[in-house]
């Protein structure tokens, strides 16, 4: 291959990673994104009310019920709801989004508790955010692994960003590559799509150049032969980095990589990132 493909190839990979990264921050910068989140509250027996969502909030065995005053209304699935809601008992991981105004309110379960997140637009956060800080892309980060999955999913309890908080994952499988000529594996959790994996980890950049607590790379379905890339370049960052308001988990103990991968996304500005 001559100077110039090799050129034209890497500028063809820069364009694509480019076109990537800025479908990230849009979805990052939405309106109702996390950037936009005001507040994390923890609901309980008691009613309680928060000076960024209407009504007051309490859980209990019948699920997340809000009791709204006169004059409060939200909009759940398009239907104007006043007075007393129920919202019913929310899956793990699952939640609702209730329109209050221009803002979204939404409400979860995360760690075995129900939330109350509210997303208002016009959060500082959002409003002040300039980007987030990558590596420049190269090809060098994009490696080919076989996955094996497990007999059986395992579960996983890993950490969380809020000190106590526990998640649970069913791992369908492992991840092996090498990097620079050294084996490594990553436990892999389902992904978003069908057949997708999530890997969360640290690695030797972690604190020093990209997020301490974690980064996450998804991956598409592995071929039929367990064959898997993985683009660390398209390593992200979890809504944890940004604010403290977020329940992200950690990435399991054997995720820990013991190299440097100088690849995605650095520690945002927002924690002093550069």
């Amino acid at each position: 291959m001559s100077v110039q493909d090799t050129t034209e190839d890497l500028a063809a990979f820069t364009r694509d990673w480019k076109e990537w990264h800025t479908g990230q921050e849009e979805r990052l910068a939405d309106p109702h994104g996390f950037l936009a989140v005001t507040g994390l509250h923890w609901l309980g027996e008691e009613p309680q009310r928060f000076p960024d969502a209407p009504g007051a909030w309490s859980t209990g065995a019948d699920g997340v019920v809000v009791l709204l005053d006169e004059g409060e209304e939200l909009v759940v699935d398009v239907v104007p709801v006043h007075g007393e809601h129920r919202f019913g008992v929310l899956p793990e991981r699952g939640g609702v989004e209730a329109v209050w105004g221009e803002a979204v309110i939404e409400v979860a379960r995360r760690g075995g508790h129900d939330i109350v997140r509210p997303r208002h637009p016009d959060a500082p956060l959002r409003t002040t955010y300039t980007g987030t800080p990558a590596y420049a892309p190269h090809p060098r980060w994009v490696v080919t692994g076989r996955y094996t999955a497990f007999d059986e999913p395992r579960p996983t309890t890993v950490g969380a960003a809020v000190e106590g908080l526990e998640h649970v994952y069913d791992a369908p499988g492992r991840v092996a590559f090498e990097l620079d000529g050294q084996p490594l594996a990553l436990t892999a959790f389902p992904g978003h799509g069908p057949g997708g994996l999530l890997v969360l980890f640290t690695d030797a950049t972690s604190g020093v150049t990209t997020y301490a607590a974690n980064r996450s790379l998804a991956l598409a379905p592995p071929a039929a032969d367990g064959t898997v890339v993985l683009d660390f370049n398209r390593a992200t960052n979890l809504p944890c980095a940004y604010t403290d308001l977020a329940t992200c988990p950690l990435p399991p103990a054997e995720n820990r990589l013991p190299v440097a991968i100088e690849a995605g996304e650095k520690i945002p500005r927002e924690r002093g990132g550069s």
